[in-house]
């Protein structure tokens, strides 16, 4: 009865963090950890400390690339894809801002892609919704593939402390199953998109509103574009010592000759990921003009530190209750989850959706997963599931899709959960489970 009073506890940190936004998270979750040691008495956990640098170095790299003006390279790069083949924009811009967020670890950048997909959906008589909606998701979804994402470095952290048949699943054996599983994915999300909605000549609520030349005018309005803009050395320069920082990251991943032995074993991924990180931002700050007063202000970093706090009282509160329950929860649940391990995905998916981040679930379900039997290979495979929080249209990404489509396609329903994203997020994050068991089991995983 006591457990099921602390896991109370927890939901209730966890749902009223998550309504209040940004640090309320993290901070909640401290108010748990004070409930649990003075009120139940419990030994307060272990605080994932690796998992909380690591985000630290990685959110300064990001934060300096983006302050450089590195980032608006590969910004103006996707949008001449996507302006370059207007008709297959339901396709080619879900993939784009998964990439995006691939390669710089946050799914923030799809703020800006948004304005320019929308431009182009809109000016090519395409339902904006299809693209735009498709982009939202796929933005998200590219955190499980990325080398430099807070939720891959913590699933790799928490990976590395339980050998497989005394072998660790590594950064790369992570990677090998979500990186396609997440692509596939975003290929079926955008076979979706291409056919979902009315075309816009045989949608009534549309044609209706542009009968009126004012709306017309807001809804065709002028072109949102990077196109035309001077990019200097300096940025080109922030750009490739990101992408190179990342490329030595992921060799020194797949090849441990590269990285130096001490005590017997190669350095590990995580300490690995860090210096490289922190040397990247450093080189940036070196070798541009970019000035590290405006780091500290930029988006990345701001979400990036969200992310630490939320991630530091979360997982704390959590390993508090869970470790100290560790016997009777591996009693009951052990034989659960070793023959119905989806039910592992299940509430890794529901406590995404409470939490409102891929990071801070993982943080929160995996080392509970790990203690209480769910084999690792299960863990990888169904890394997907920490993305819930489409399941309502309450997410920054979700609900800035909704106010640049200014054709009203993509929506929030009647009854709220009838949204825009809920069916490409559903098709995405299912689709890419399936794909990570099959690769899992394929190499062996499980």
């Amino acid at each position: 009865m006591e457990i099921l009073l602390q896991v109370a506890v927890i939901l209730i940190c966890l749902f009223y963090g998550a309504r209040k936004g940004g640090v309320a998270l993290g901070l909640l979750g401290g108010l748990g950890i004070v409930v649990m040691a003075f009120a139940f008495k419990l030994p307060p956990g272990k605080p994932p400390i690796d998992v909380m640098l690591t985000i630290i170095a990685v959110v300064a790299a990001s934060a300096t690339l983006q302050a450089s003006g590195g980032l608006e390279v590969m910004l103006m790069g996707a949008e001449k894809l996507l302006r370059r083949n207007p008709k297959y924009v339901s396709i080619l811009a879900p993939f784009t801002t998964c990439l995006l967020t691939m390669l710089c670890g946050t799914g923030h950048v799809v703020y800006t892609m948004l304005p320019i997909i929308y431009d182009i959906a809109i000016k090519n008589d395409i339902r904006p919704e299809r693209p735009m909606a498709a982009a939202s998701i796929s933005a998200q979804m590219g955190i499980l593939a990325s080398p430099v994402s807070v939720a891959i470095v913590s699933l790799v952290a928490f990976l590395a402390k339980v050998p497989v048949n005394g072998h660790i699943i590594d950064f790369i054996q992570v990677l090998s199953i979500t990186i396609p599983s997440t692509l596939t994915g975003v290929l079926m999300i955008g076979i979706f998109s291409w056919f979902r909605g009315k075309d816009l000549k045989d949608d009534p609520e549309f044609q209706k509103r542009i009968a009126d030349p004012e709306q017309r005018q807001i809804i065709y309005g002028n072109s949102t574009t990077l196109m035309g803009k001077t990019l200097s050395s300096s940025q080109w320069t922030a750009m490739w010592i990101f992408l190179g920082a990342i490329a030595l990251v992921a060799f020194m991943g797949a090849f441990q000759a590269l990285r130096p032995v001490f005590g017997g074993k190669p350095m590990s991924m995580v300490l690995t990921i860090q210096m490289f990180m922190l040397l990247a931002g450093a080189l940036i700050i070196m070798f541009t003009k970019t000035d590290p007063s405006t780091i500290g202000k930029t988006e990345v970093f701001r979400a990036g530190m969200i992310a630490v706090v939320a991630v530091f009282g979360i997982a704390w509160m959590a390993d508090t209750v869970f470790e100290s329950h560790l016997p009777e929860l591996k009693a009951a649940l052990t034989e659960l989850v070793k023959t119905q391990p989806w039910t592992y995905a299940i509430a890794l998916l529901l406590v995404s959706k409470l939490v409102n981040s891929q990071a801070a679930a993982i943080s929160a379900m995996v080392p509970v997963g790990l203690a209480i039997g769910v084999p690792p290979g299960y863990i990888v495979a169904f890394a997907a599931a920490s993305y819930g929080y489409y399941i309502l249209p309450t997410y920054p990404s979700d609900l800035a899709a909704i106010q640049f489509d200014r054709s009203g396609t993509t929506h929030i329903g009647k009854y709220v959960i009838n949204h825009s994203f809920i069916l490409p997020g559903l098709i995405g994050v299912s689709t890419s489970c399936l794909i990570g068991f099959l690769l899992a089991d394929l190499t062996g995983l499980i």
